[in-house]
């Protein structure tokens, strides 16, 4: 059946005995942070994870129903997905909960929290290839050799309409809001929230946000057609994929009023700003609706915004590394490269001017093997924590009125 109104409220009727109604709390930090009255739709906090539990579950119910097996024998039903991790991480619990076998396959990239709570909720899991695209044909291709029925991650209606039971529930908790941020990978998550909400309340504002090494979507709209791309790295790796769904474009060129595109920095300072201010932790992807937010070009300023946070699962071993990139993109820390003359009292000339910033020095690096061509120069790398981007530039002012030569790092 096509994706409608109805098919979302079915949905959510199929759902609801496991699925619960995530928080969509207002955050006072937010508002002030990006200038308008913000929302957050917490369904980070589903046991998964992820936002990935609502097609998964109506999916798996609607195939368990269809074969109608009789009730003393065993389901002869069987699945098998590709994903990055949540799509897999949903149907592995929710299989594990309906007695259905799952097989994942995910690629040799994929975050190992993510595979190794796959393998907790008793699914087969392997691993295939460099990226998405790899891992689901080897799903396609298992899934003929094995008799196994294949699940996609977001292009097919009943994960499209489990997905849109999300925007039932936004519009209970904030019924006037004026827009609805939502990030966007194959599409499935913002084709499911567009088709309730423009069918509730055509007013609401739907805004899309990818990140901009996968501008899936981005590049689609451009065309009028779906467009295979070549995705880059991204912190948002959930979202990296490199074709939108083709039942999620029908769905979206028709409800999505804009799209934006965030880069790697905005998204490190999102996710450190859901920590700090909000005191929540969430994955690349998640974070995107906030990076969105910040961005003046989004004109959401007076504005009542929903922000869709749709997964936590972040590798801790990352994170550390994502919230030092957060911090540089807020102004907090910086790294100038001085040339300075090798003589005594050098160094120490430059952390003194460092230290009459205000700057706190976390590391610095003095190298005499690699520096200027001019052996009686050096070079020395000081990391400093600043207060914000006003004070790398007092810091900066303070090296030039001082005549030392620096470079520093963005």
């Amino acid at each position: 059946m096509p994706v409608t109104l109805d098919t979302i409220r079915a949905a959510r009727d199929r759902i609801s005995d496991v699925i619960h109604p995530s928080p969509c709390n207002y955050s006072l930090s937010l508002s002030r942070l990006c200038n308008a009255e913000i929302h957050c739709k917490l369904d980070h906090l589903q046991v998964t994870g992820s936002f990935k539990e609502r097609g998964a579950r109506n999916k798996l119910k609607l195939l368990q129903s269809s074969l109608n097996p009789e009730p003393q024998t065993p389901n002869p039903l069987s699945v098998i997905a590709a994903s990055a991790g949540n799509h897999a991480q949903a149907l592995a619990y929710h299989g594990q909960s309906l007695g259905i076998p799952v097989t994942v396959v995910m690629p040799r990239w994929a975050p190992l929290v993510k595979v190794s709570n796959c393998r907790s909720f008793g699914a087969t899991v392997l691993l295939h290839g460099e990226s998405y695209e790899d891992a689901k044909h080897e799903a396609c291709r298992l899934a003929k050799e094995e008799s196994l029925t294949y699940i996609p991650g977001f292009d097919d209606e009943d994960i499209i309409a489990g997905q849109g039971t999300l925007g039932l529930e936004i519009l209970e908790d904030v019924p006037d809001a004026d827009a609805i941020v939502v990030p966007v990978g194959g599409g499935g998550l913002i084709a499911g929230i567009a088709t309730a909400v423009k069918a509730l309340k055509p007013s609401v504002k739907i805004v899309g946000v990818e990140p901009i090494n996968a501008p899936t979507l981005h590049e689609s709209l451009k065309r009028n057609q779906v467009t295979r791309i070549a995705t880059k790295p991204t912190l948002a790796d959930g979202l990296a994929i490199s074709e939108v769904g083709h039942l999620c474009f029908d769905l979206l060129k028709s409800r999505l009023d804009e799209l934006l595109l965030v880069d790697e920095p905005t998204i490190a300072r999102s996710v450190l700003k859901l920590l700090e201010l909000e005191k929540t932790m969430v994955e690349g992807a998640g974070a995107v609706p906030l990076a969105a937010a910040m961005n003046p070009a989004c004109n959401l300023t007076g504005k009542k915004v929903v922000l869709v946070l749709a997964g936590g699962n972040i590798d801790v071993t990352l994170l550390s590394r994502i919230i030092d990139r957060g911090l540089a993109a807020d102004g907090r820390l910086c790294r100038v490269t001085a040339c300075v003359g090798d003589r005594p009292g050098s160094l120490a000339r430059l952390t003194a001017i460092l230290a009459s910033t205000g700057a706190s020095v976390l590391d610095i690096a003095h190298d005499r093997h690699f520096g200027p061509a001019d052996p009686a120069l050096v070079t020395i790398t000081a990391t400093c924590e600043t207060r914000d981007a006003a004070h790398i530039s007092e810091l900066e002012s303070a090296l030039k009125s001082a005549n030392i030569e620096f470079s520093r790092e963005e």
